[in-house]
């Protein structure tokens, strides 16, 4: 069977579990991919994602029902994955890309087999880590490893969004890895968005030096790293955790708010406070660093994973990854050094190589380099046939 032609405007079908209402930088960067492409090509754009009850929009967001995960910030899982490869059937695509390795990939995989078309991940998480870290060490991180790699075997093209994580694609042979850092809309994330308001919000007084840290509480954030951090250096520094289930505090000099889901508001929160800080160490690009440092805030984190891909001591501070004492004297450092310059430096560099519209330009020439590929659908039904 031929290659399906493609239209002048082709559907993009991106498909991943890793989405929902609290979700990340997975669900930032498919939103403002969605954006993007209505404002700047003739492309159509589906999403199909785990949501509360099955939903069907092609050009917008479908949702297949499933079972919410605890402790998994409200991420939901659809237990049929026979479900998944028939609505990406009925959106017919030109072209799939999966956000992550589980039964979206799989069904997409099959689906493209089927349809002649080509496929694409997204390596948002470094799977084979996360996971052997909790459970199994080093014989689960090689078991994954050749997982991975078989896997991804069946996909035409791989973004990583780091050199790092590219490197690491490589390495356990998926050749075919690329390099594709994602964005910040920056003009959301701006430092017009900086005011007083939030030493007044948490009660503090205006000489307090406030520090602030946005993302999931999982246990690769390290955030026990970031409280003996503040332990450690006691007044007058303050830490705002933006990201908890729950107004609570921990501590004096720490505060937990729970997550911001407008990301203007994020933009107010994260420029209003001197800085940005993150202890995590598995980070594959670190998106939220990024969007401080577009809002003119400075950075200090952990040398870990990708970040000092994106830090370094022009616009923050890097510590020792995994030792609050090492953490606290690079935030101490960070006040002996001028803010607003780092600040302005941050910002910058955001702008001259992290803004959505220089991502999607780069994805774009891949996708099209993928849509002009010679391929052949397998043999048998074109469609999928319902179960």
């Amino acid at each position: 069977m031929p290659t399906p032609a493609v239209s002048d405007r082709p559907h993009l079908v991106d498909t991943t579990l890793f989405y929902s209402p609290t979700s990340g930088g997975v669900k930032r960067y498919l939103n403002a991919k969605h954006v993007w492409l209505a404002a700047h090509s003739r492309w159509q754009h589906t999403l199909v994602v785990p949501g509360p009850r099955d939903r069907t929009e092609r050009g917008g967001i479908c949702t297949l029902g499933g079972c919410p995960v605890p402790g998994s910030f409200n991420y939901r899982l659809p237990l049929d994955p026979r479900r998944w490869l028939h609505l990406l059937d009925a959106l017919q695509p030109n072209l799939i890309e999966a956000g992550d390795a589980f039964h979206p990939a799989w069904a997409a995989w099959r689906l493209a087999r089927r349809r002649g078309i080509p496929l694409a991940a997204f390596y948002h998480s470094n799977l084979p880590q996360i996971i052997s870290r909790r459970v199994g060490g080093r014989p689960t991180e090689r078991m994954l490893e050749r997982y991975v790699t078989w896997l991804y075997a069946h996909f035409d093209v791989v973004f990583a969004p780091s050199r790092l994580m590219r490197d690491r694609l490589n390495g356990v042979g998926v050749q075919h890895a690329v390099h594709q850092p994602l964005g910040v809309d920056a003009e959301v994330f701006r430092p017009e968005r900086r005011g007083d308001w939030l030493r007044e919000r948490l009660g503090l007084a205006p000489a307090i030096r406030l520090l602030v840290y946005a993302g999931r509480f999982a246990g690769e954030k390290n955030v026990p790293v970031l409280l003996e951090a503040f332990r450690l250096l006691g007044a007058p520094y303050h830490l705002l955790l933006i990201g908890g289930d729950r107004e609570a505090r921990p501590a004096a000099n720490v505060t937990v708010l729970p997550y911001r889901r407008d990301s203007i508001e994020l933009a107010q929160w994260l420029a209003s406070a001197d800085a940005l800080v993150h202890a995590g160490t598995q980070e594959t690009f670190g998106l939220v660093l990024l969007e401080a440092m577009a809002c003119g805030r400075p950075v200090v984190a952990a040398r870990a994973g990708a970040i000092p891909e994106f830090v370094d001591e022009g616009v923050g501070m890097l510590a020792e990854p995994g030792s609050g004492a090492r953490m606290a004297e690079a935030i101490a450092a960070l006040y002996e050094r001028d803010i607003e310059a780092l600040g302005a430096n941050a910002r910058a560099k955001v702008l001259r190589k992290f803004t959505w519209d220089r991502a999607f330009q780069g994805q774009m020439a891949t996708y099209r380099a993928l849509l002009g590929r010679e391929r052949v659908a397998a043999p048998g039904r074109e469609a999928i046939e319902p179960s």
